[in-house]
């Protein structure tokens, strides 16, 4: 693992994976054979896509910046009642996702300082990703860490959770097995979830992990 650069995906992961390998119950799958791409369903296009557009007016209100990584494929981002995302990417011929979600809190906020009798819009990224978490897996008790103050500044942000899921057996994602989630919040600004999807948790994961860990950040203030 020390052969990878520390991005803030793998430094959760390099810090989840020595204590969380134990504590973490096993998936709720039958074996199935390894899930095959299905090109169908993947968009051409990314610049000028629809999603894409509506993904950068998204950012353009949360002060987040996006790249788009090297050797990803855009695909259509899950959006239901259940999973609700904005952008989702693949790594063509592997067995790789990466779903994210962006939130203005400037709405929010402007409500907050007319009724301070509502929850304080800074710490809506815990119910967001306790409650996503959950969809995931069916269980109120995943193992969570809390982003370190050195991986948040090189994003931009101020507070965040990573969440080392073991995922329940679904079609909404792909049947794949396990995920890494993200949120990342800046004070009065916004909130960024990224979750990674794999079926092993190998030095591959890691890998893929890497191609996107600088894919977002918040603006310098």
């Amino acid at each position: 693992m020390k052969q990878f650069k520390c991005t803030i995906l793998q430094a959760m992961l390099l810090l989840c994976l020595t204590n969380a390998m134990a504590q973490v119950k096993q998936p709720r799958y039958l074996a199935k054979p390894k899930r095959k791409p299905v090109p169908a369903q993947t968009i051409s296009q990314v610049k000028g896509s629809k999603q894409f557009n509506e993904f950068s007016r998204l950012l353009a209100q949360a002060n987040v910046t996006f790249t788009f990584p090297k050797g990803f494929k855009e695909i259509p981002a899950v959006n239901n009642e259940d999973f609700s995302f904005d952008y989702a990417m693949e790594i063509p011929g592997q067995e790789f996702e990466i779903w994210f979600q962006v939130k203005s809190l400037k709405q929010n906020w402007l409500s907050y300082e007319r009724n301070h009798e509502q929850e304080n819009p800074d710490s809506s990224y815990l119910k967001m990703g306790k409650a996503q978490a959950a969809a995931f897996t069916g269980e109120m008790d995943n193992f969570i860490r809390a982003i370190p103050a050195n991986v948040l500044a090189r994003y931009r942000a101020d507070a965040g959770k990573s969440y080392l899921l073991n995922l329940l057996d679904l079609p909404e994602t792909k049947h794949y097995k396990y995920a890494l989630l993200i949120t990342l919040q800046r004070n009065h600004t916004g909130t960024i979830m990224a979750v990674c999807f794999t079926n092993e948790k190998d030095p591959e994961f890691f890998k893929n992990i890497d191609k996107a860990s600088n894919s977002l950040q918040f603006k310098p203030r």
